[in-house]
């Protein structure tokens, strides 16, 4: 965990940050809590909040804003559980940057939402 706390990203919450054997991962408890007023936008086309409506947010922010990581990135997402990961840091520090920042910027978050598909 060492690793994580040098890295220093600052407020990331409610995302967690996380290095196991060497694979960096970002995860999400995805209870449809988080930015809920993004999601009841599209919820008639069965979109609620879970892991899997996050995954499709950081696929669009991906293709769209980061396609050099696309290579890198790997997803584990459940429904209840958002989960990206990468095998080197230094993509994976790229990744949560600039993810996070788009999450932050509500017009940014809505704008890749309106892309989003149902996983």
């Amino acid at each position: 965990m060492s690793d994580i706390d040098r890295m220093k990203f600052g407020d990331i919450a409610p995302f967690i940050a996380n290095c196991f054997d060497g694979v960096y991962s970002l995860t999400l408890d995805a209870d449809g809590e988080f930015c809920a007023d993004i999601f009841t936008q599209r919820e008639d086309e069965g979109f609620e909040g879970n892991g899997y409506d996050w995954e499709s947010i950081a696929t669009v922010y991906l293709n769209e804003k980061a396609p050099a990581l696309i290579p890198f990135a790997e997803f584990d997402s459940e429904a209840g559980m958002f989960c990206v990961y990468f095998e080197e840091e230094e993509p994976f520090r790229e990744f949560v940057s600039g993810f996070i920042a788009a999450v932050n910027d509500r017009e940014v978050l809505a704008d890749l939402f309106s892309r989003a598909e149902i996983i």
